[in-house]
């Protein structure tokens, strides 16, 4: 069984303007009045033009960076990590189209959704423990929505932890490695390290690394 979510039940979006984290909430409101042209909200699940059917795929990853997501209003869109995310999607056929880091460019899904454990923008990169709590109100009815789910992926051990809750398990039983997976209920979760520049850049996680969870998540999902 799936925990009981803090927002209305089955809810996988947030309201624009959901308060349900306060810090997050006002650190917004900031934003929108220094940057009013920026998204500056609870950035939405990133959706295939088939829609919810259609996904075999989750990609989660932890939260919208400041001047990526939280700018763009489009998961990993407009930092470092986008551009590794879709160049590997794109790669094993899981996005198609030209990633130019804009929400209008044109960039498709295939199969895949993307989301984040914590869906507003975290001062410093750092969301609470409470926040990260909360917000799996949202990240559960999300992996519900998708009735043809079969694997999700997890970028660091912050999101690996919120989805294995949101799944019903404990995360002793289930604990974080880069490259490991393991099946929960209907599905397979897969983790990696998350693919952020400081990670790419001082070694943690090289291209390589993220390109082979990539074949082992094309090749389960082909059998």
């Amino acid at each position: 069984m799936l925990r009981a979510p803090l927002a209305p039940a089955g809810l996988a979006e947030p309201d624009r303007d959901c308060p349900l984290c306060p810090r997050l909430h006002d650190f917004i409101a900031e934003w929108r009045v220094k940057e009013p042209t920026w998204f500056n909200a609870p950035v939405p699940t990133f959706m295939p033009p088939a829609g919810e059917t259609d996904v075999r795929l989750l990609v989660v990853g932890l939260g919208p960076g400041l001047r990526g997501a939280n700018r763009s209003g489009r998961p990993f869109t407009g930092d470092y990590a986008g551009d590794l995310l879709y160049q590997t999607l794109t790669r094993f056929g899981f996005a198609r189209g030209q990633y130019a880091a804009r929400p209008d460019d044109g960039l498709e899904l295939v199969g895949t959704a993307i989301t984040n454990a914590v869906r507003c923008v975290p001062p410093g990169n750092k969301p609470t423990g409470e926040e990260i709590a909360t917000c799996r109100s949202f990240l559960i009815p999300t992996i519900e929505r998708f009735p043809r789910l079969e694997a999700i992926l997890a970028l660091g051990a912050i999101a690996h932890q919120s989805v294995v809750r949101s799944l019903g398990e404990r995360v002793a039983a289930h604990p974080f490695k880069h490259g490991g997976h393991r099946q929960i209920g209907r599905v397979t979760l897969f983790s990696s390290y998350h693919c952020s520049r400081y990670n790419t850049n001082t070694g943690v996680l090289t291209e390589e690394m993220f390109v082979n969870v990539f074949k082992e998540i094309s090749d389960f999902l082909s059998e």
